[in-house]
């Protein structure tokens, strides 16, 4: 990769410890005949020890730096179960990309890059697509975020949405001395499985919004947050959970956010 030249905006930082990429791959227990979503795959410094792993099964893996063709086919060409798409992944219709494909469960795994964590997060939900795990690493501070409990600092909007969709897990540190560029922060790789009793929402966006609206200023309690919102069915719910309107958003739990979502809806 000497002669490569990293592109900062697309947050090319590459792994390069062989023992913990294999780690990595091995954290998701494909099953057989599935298919894997990858994205960034980069050098291919993942999708390798995935295409060696899972052999039985799929990898189409995204890649937006059309540079890097040389370098990842040159990688791949023994594998006839990897498939690269030069595309951006965040305008992909990932929906129509995986139909010519014959599988049992569908896994997404990948050292994402980390200006788009949060946005890949909400495409995978939005394509109402069901992964048996996906498995991602992060920049710890993010990945911190993610898997915050009620009252921590971290705790915001996106830990109750996503918490509402997974079940959260924190596999493992990675030094940001592991990177080639080092980045300036270090990295979490974390694992995401669907909720099997998550509840019902009425309504899907009414939701997304209520809650980055609770979680607007902080500091500020719901009845300054929610003024635009019928108060008076916001205290009834609540009340049944212990509070009342002059409590924060980090003391609720994502259920919390649900029960007053399908309340207004």
């Amino acid at each position: 990769m000497s002669e490569f030249k990293f592109k900062k905006k697309y947050g090319q930082n590459f792994l390069q410890n062989k023992n913990i990429v294999k780690k990595i791959a091995l954290t998701a227990t494909v099953s057989p005949n599935s298919l894997i979503i990858e994205v960034g795959p980069g050098s291919g410094n993942l999708t390798v020890p995935m295409a060696e792993l899972y052999k039985d099964s799929n990898i189409l893996a995204y890649e937006v730096d059309n540079s890097l063709e040389y370098i990842l086919f040159d990688k791949i060409k023994d594998y006839n179960n990897v498939h690269v798409l030069f595309n951006d992944f965040l305008k992909a219709d990932i929906v129509s990309d995986i139909k010519k494909y014959s599988y049992s469960n569908l896994y997404f795994i990948s050292n994402v890059p980390y200006y788009i964590t949060t946005p890949i997060l909400f495409k995978l939900i939005d394509s109402d697509l069901v992964f048996e795990k996906i498995v991602m690493m992060v920049q710890k501070e993010v990945g911190d975020r993610f898997c915050s409990g009620v009252s921590k600092k971290e705790y915001g909007a996106l830990t109750v949405i996503l918490n509402y969709y997974f079940n959260i897990k924190k596999e493992f540190i990675v030094d940001r001395n592991q990177f080639y560029p080092r980045p300036n922060v270090d990295s979490v790789v974390v694992s995401f499985t669907n909720r099997k009793d998550k509840e019902k929402l009425i309504d899907k966006d009414f939701f997304l919004k209520l809650v980055h609206d609770s979680f607007q200023y902080k500091r500020k309690t719901l009845r300054n947050n929610l003024k635009k919102y019928d108060l008076d069915k916001v205290s009834l719910v609540l009340k049944k959970y212990g509070y009342d309107l002059n409590v924060r958003a980090e003391a609720l739990s994502y259920k919390v956010f649900v029960d007053i979502s399908n309340a207004l809806s």
